[in-house]
This record gives C-alpha cells, structure tokens and sequence, in this order.
C-alpha cells in the first residue's frame, strides 16, 4: 500500500460525447486520494468546450510532454494505443478504462474504476509488458510515431491495383506477396486487424510476431509466425509507385522506393491488469465463443 502522493496522466476519446460521466468519477476518486491530475491538451478541450466540465486543480500537457506515475486511457482499445504511442519508451504503466464495448486492452468497466484505483494505491494488481514493432525507412522518412503496439501494416493505396511486397528475414528471402497488402503483428494485436485477414490469435507474453498478407493473390499463402527477434525487411512495388504504411492504423504515404526494415522495439509497453483478470476469459467474452447462436 502507497501514502505518497501518485500523478496520474489521462488521455481520453474525443468521440463520445454522451459519456463523461466516467472521467468525472475518475476525477472524483483521483481527488479524494489527493492525486496529483495531468490530462492531455486535447482530451482537456472536448472536456471543457464540448462537455462543459470544470477541471479545476489539473494540469494541461501535449503529446508526449509528461511524466507519470501512471497513465490512464478513457476510451477504447483505439484510445489505448494513441496514449501507448505518447508513452513511448517512458516505461510508465497504462491502464485501459472502457467506455464502450468490451477490450482487449481497455478491459475495465466504468463501474469498476473506483475499486480499480483503491486497488491501484494498494498494490493489488500486476503489470504485463507487451512487445512493440519499430519501423525505420531507408528512403522517405516516416513523420510520425515509428513504433506500433498491436500492427504495422504495408498497404495499396485507394482503388489502386495489389502492391508486390519481397519479404526478407533475418536476411533470408522469404516469398514475394503479391496482395492488398501485408500485416506484422504482434501478440497484443494478434486480435486485432491481422485476426480479421485469417492471422493467428497470439497469447500475450509468446515472443513471436506473425506476418498476415491481406487479400492476397494467391490462396497458397498463409500466415506465418516468426521470432520476435526477426528482422523484417520489406522492398514495395507499386503501379501508382506509392503505399500506405500503417501503425496502429495511424497511416502515412511513402514512395515505393523507400524499403522498410520492421523489429523488435528497444522498449516494451506496460500494461496495468487488476489482481485475477484472465486472458482466455476476456477472449472467450470478446470473441463470443461458446456463446448459443439461436438465441
């Protein structure tokens, strides 16, 4: 159990409006601990434009200008990552609020937030540390974030024919995908776009990385799961002699002269679980197995 007195950084969805209710109970408990609150710029405007809260006591930051004791994202799985991209490296742990649907990694309730920040305090919950892809350009340089907690995904543009993607590890050539597109997944993003493609699912904490083409051209290819310390690198032909690159869906274009090397971050994310949350129950939840059809 901790007296000191803890700093909290929140990030926040934007996009629902109808659901403040939340933040202002996180707030609630965080100011009865005597918390020190840090929310970021923009998740601090839609609270105080558009939902009309008083955050008086708090502390406004940008991007990735902060330091934590922990951080807390209020939002999906999609707001989990944008907060895991500004963490970065700052190995500050992450917990996932939910304000919608189910998540793999936003898996606590809203009703569940005030016993999860006691049990925060009295150090009853554990910490997994989930692996993260790195990607450096040899041409182009990316503008963004570089590096992608759930995927990193090479892309056609538009309405634009399939790209031809050779694909080399660990210096060996692997096969050429001719396809819309090729996925490098993680354990954590392993339910995630690469799943949706016909991807494995991945059991965090398994250090191996899957590579998943989409729409491929051939119904010979299929998924295969390699070493989490692959080196991955990808040279892309294109008619339109562009593509997308993707990082947690965060997309940017780049030139297909730019070649594309894809491995294991220096640094892994941590994320914040409470005391008896299971993996295969979430997944079982989430992926509705088990669950009766007709009903």
């Amino acid at each position: 159990m901790t007296s000191r007195k803890l700093r909290f950084a929140i990030f926040g969805n934007t996009y629902q409006p109808k659901k403040s209710v939340s933040i202002q109970k996180l707030l609630a408990c965080l100011c009865a601990r005597h918390a020190e609150v840090l929310v970021e710029q923009e998740y601090y405007a839609f609270l105080t434009n558009e939902q009309r809260l008083c955050l008086d006591g708090v502390t406004v930051f940008n991007h990735t200008d902060f330091s934590a004791d922990f951080v807390v994202s209020m939002g999906g799985d999609g707001t989990f990552l944008r907060a895991a991209s500004m963490v970065g490296g700052k190995q500050i742990p992450i917990l996932g609020i939910n304000m919608g649907r189910l998540g793999f990694l936003a898996d606590v309730k809203a009703q569940e937030i005030e016993h999860t920040i006691n049990a925060l305090y009295e150090g009853d919950y554990t910490v997994d540390t989930r692996a993260v892809i790195k990607v450096e350009t040899d041409g182009q340089p990316l503008k963004g974030y570089d590096c992608a907690l759930n995927d990193v995904a090479i892309l056609k543009r538009d309405n634009a024919s399939m790209i031809t993607i050779h694909t080399t590890v660990n210096g060996d050539y692997l096969t050429t995908y001719q396809a819309d597109g090729l996925i490098m997944s993680t354990p954590t993003g392993s339910t995630a776009y690469s799943l949706s493609n016909g991807g494995p699912i991945i059991v965090p904490g398994t250090h191996v990385f899957s590579l998943t083409a989409v729409a491929p051209h051939s119904l010979n290819v299929r998924p295969i799961v390699l070493s989490a310390d692959s080196e991955v690198k990808l040279t892309v032909e294109s008619r339109t002699h562009n593509y997308l690159v993707a990082l947690d869906g965060r997309s940017e274009k780049l030139a297909d002269t730019t070649r594309l090397t894809l491995r294991k971050a220096p640094y892994r994310v941590r994320v914040i679980k409470r005391a008896g949350t299971k993996y295969f129950h979430t997944l079982r939840e989430k992926m509705m197995w088990g669950a009766d059809q007709r009903i």
